[in-house]
């Protein structure tokens, strides 16, 4: 049996290919979603959020979509 985190992130995944997010490259396009990308936070980002996000400064996420630009 499968941890409840596994099942939620094989859940998560479907529904991000569903909706046409690509995890893995393929033979003419590259994957946009990165998985468990560390990631650095800075204070202008950290202060869009507003007072009641947590304050960390660096981090892991286990999804960072990207745009056609390659951005976050």
């Amino acid at each position: 049996m499968l941890p409840k985190e596994a099942k939620a992130r094989i859940k998560i995944n479907k529904l991000l290919e569903e909706a046409g997010w690509r995890l893995m490259d393929g033979k003419d396009r590259k994957a946009n979603v990165l998985l468990e990308n560390q990631v650095k936070i800075t204070n202008q980002i950290e202060n869009s959020w507003g007072e009641d996000f947590e304050h960390t400064k660096n981090g892991f996420i286990d999804y960072l979509l990207l745009d056609i630009e390659d951005f976050p």
